[in-house]
């Protein structure tokens, strides 16, 4: 193997390797498949001709065997045809999401499946300005969720408006312990795929919880029960003493008021069929990924095994849970034939002991199916960061400082941070740092030059850092923050909101967070202050609100174009120039996105002008 490669290469081309490999596996089955149906075809034909040769030529008992040994070649053959069957149907899953890994790790978005989260809220400190979720987003990025609930997860996580330092180290820690294993992530995701019919959709376990909420019945019938079964009992023995004369009819009395007392209760349970069904239905298909997590190996005393515990630390584990309904699935389906079903219940409250038996389940569902289903949420999202940090092994996970800390620690230190949603032969890292809460950088520089992106790296990065996931760095230093974002403000032409008024409001709300009494401070990230009005008022608005957010208990980043704003450094303690700067090579813009200290030097709009024809003078 070349060492020159990145590791990130060189992982890319293991998993194009890999690939490969599924797709010669699966030609080959294909082949197979392909075979099988001639198989088939030719069982029933042999089976068939011979049967009917033997039975024709042959004695009887020849032709009988004769029909027997083909029946039974046949079973065996669709066995077998149909393992196969579920074999292409893995290699064809274990394909798509080896290809989707691939696509993931060269931002080849074509190929990344859409975002399961597209809803933004405008009134979110930082959602909409970092391109956090929606449409090539860095959830679509992300996230390998199959579930709904896992997806969402995620995306509350990098949401989450206010994190506590203890959750992001838990959820840090177990994004650690994942990131390396491969192997469960993807049988995991496997198993899962496998819970939708439609691989496309997304499983939803909200539809389950919410039946199961509607129809689990707290009252008890175990006394009904108990009395139907002993007048059963009863019934059987008096039927039996009186066919064999030993006494009178007195089995009529007391079937009568078995019947009486059966017909009074049966219509609480003569749907008992449909609701075994789809409990079975539902749960069977989320077998797959219970069984998996139920049955795997779990490290002693890994983080990993604590978190799972639900599925194999208990009495109540899925496996005997899924046989059950399986069972009381089986026996509430004599209801759909009429004539057996009559019989059965005529003698024995058959219905009514499996309508009680299937009452205690859902009582028993109720309480484990959501402990369930929020543990593998939790699980799906764990592995989606733990893939992004697989995926980009020159990433690192950050460090988030403690109270103890934070006198002898920055507030925000990086080196060579990114941005993950460039492409890597585009990316241009930097080095940043923030020192104490009283600091303010202001960042000039040319259009084009880099600083919306910039503020845009930072607030993702610090995103990916709260979530619990790695960050576009070499190192990377934070306390736990509020985040708050001015970047990407959208007037609304249906409420009457012009551009320069939304800015207003979204400026007022970083405001009122900053002022806020919190354990917490406020990290902000601002784009062009009043940019929808008038150079001078602009000028008056931005140098009075620079001046509000001083003194506050928060640290932020400032861009903008005018140049005027770099004079507070002379004027005001804790603010800090940087700069973006261009070049001109051969009648063209040249960038190279480096963050440099200071006010910058030059301008570019004139230039813009000018070589793009207009009739601009730089005397003018």
């Amino acid at each position: 193997m070349d060492m020159t490669k990145t590791k990130k290469e060189i992982r890319s081309l293991v998993l194009n390797r890999h690939v490969d490999r599924l797709e010669r596996n699966l030609d080959k089955m294909e082949i197979l498949n392909r075979r099988f149906s001639w198989i088939r075809f030719a069982v029933v034909m042999v089976g068939g001709i011979g049967t009917f040769l033997s039975f024709y030529f042959g004695p009887l008992w020849f032709g009988r065997i004769f029909l027997i040994l083909s029946i039974a070649a046949f079973a065996i053959t669709v066995y077998y045809h149909r393992r196969l069957d579920r074999s292409i149907l893995r290699f064809q899953i274990a394909l798509r999401q080896t290809r989707q890994q691939v696509a993931r790790m060269n931002l080849d978005w074509n190929h990344i499946p859409p975002s399961a989260v597209s809803h933004k809220d405008p009134a979110h400190p930082f959602e909409t300005d970092l391109d956090l979720t929606g449409e090539r987003s860095v959830h679509q990025l992300i996230n390998s969720a199959i579930s709904q609930g896992g997806a969402q997860r995620l995306a509350d996580w990098l949401l989450e408006r206010r994190v506590e330092r203890k959750s992001a180290l838990e959820r840090q820690a177990l994004v650690k312990e994942l990131k390396p294993m491969f192997g469960f992530r993807n049988r995991l995701g496997l198993n899962s795929v496998l819970v939708s019919e439609n691989p496309d959709e997304r499983w939803d376990g909200k539809n389950v919880l919410t039946w199961l909420e509607a129809h689990t019945n707290e009252v008890s019938m175990l006394p009904i029960l108990i009395l139907l079964s002993v007048l059963s009992l009863i019934n059987i023995v008096l039927f039996l003493l009186n066919a064999l004369e030993l006494l009178p009819p007195f089995w009529i009395a007391t079937f009568i008021l078995y019947a009486g007392i059966y017909y009074f209760k049966y219509k609480d349970y003569k749907n008992l069929f449909g609701e075994a069904y789809y409990l079975a239905n539902a749960l069977n298909k989320f077998r797959a990924v219970l069984v998996y997590l139920e049955r795997y190996s779990y490290r002693p005393g890994s983080r990993l095994a604590k978190l799972c515990q639900p599925f194999w630390d208990t009495k109540q584990k899925p496996s005997k849970l899924l046989n059950r309904i399986g069972l009381i699935a089986s026996a509430s389906s004599l209801q759909r034939n009429q004539i057996i079903w009559f019989f059965l219940n005529m003698f024995m409250p058959w219905d009514l002991f499996f309508g009680y038996q299937l009452a205690m389940f859902k009582r028993g569902l109720k309480s484990l199916l959501p402990v369930w289903l929020d543990t593998w949420y939790q699980l799906e999202a764990l592995n989606s960061l733990g893939n992004f940090g697989y995926l980009n092994p020159d990433a690192v996970f950050p460090m988030i400082t403690s109270e103890s800390d934070i006198s002898d620690s920055p507030v925000f230190k990086s080196k060579d941070l990114g941005h993950p949603l460039i492409p890597d032969d585009r990316r241009v890292c930097n080095d940043f740092s923030l020192n104490t809460l009283d600091e303010i950088v202001i960042i000039t520089g040319s259009n084009m030059a880099g600083k919306s992106t910039f503020l845009r790296t930072l607030g993702v990065n610090l995103a990916l850092a709260f979530s619990g996931g790695v960050v576009v760095a070499t190192e990377f230093q934070t306390r736990p923050v509020r985040l708050f974002t001015c970047i990407n403000v959208i007037d609304s032409l249906n409420d009457g909101i012009s551009y320069f008024y939304a800015e207003v409001q979204r400026l007022k709300a970083l405001l009122n967070e900053l002022e806020k009494h919190d354990t917490l401070p406020l990290f902000f990230l601002i784009d062009e202050i009043f940019r929808g009005t008038n150079n001078r008022e602009r000028e008056i608005g931005s140098r009075a609100f620079v001046n509000a957010l001083t003194g506050k208990d928060g640290v932020g980043v400032i861009s903008t174009h005018d140049l005027e704003l770099i004079h507070l450094e002379d004027n005001i303690s804790g603010i800090l120039n940087y700069h973006f700067r261009e070049d001109v090579e051969d009648g063209r813009m040249v960038f190279d996105y480096r963050l440099r200290r200071g006010p910058c030097p030059t301008t570019n709009a004139l230039k813009i002008m000018r070589m793009e024809g207009l009739p601009v003078e730089f005397g003018q």
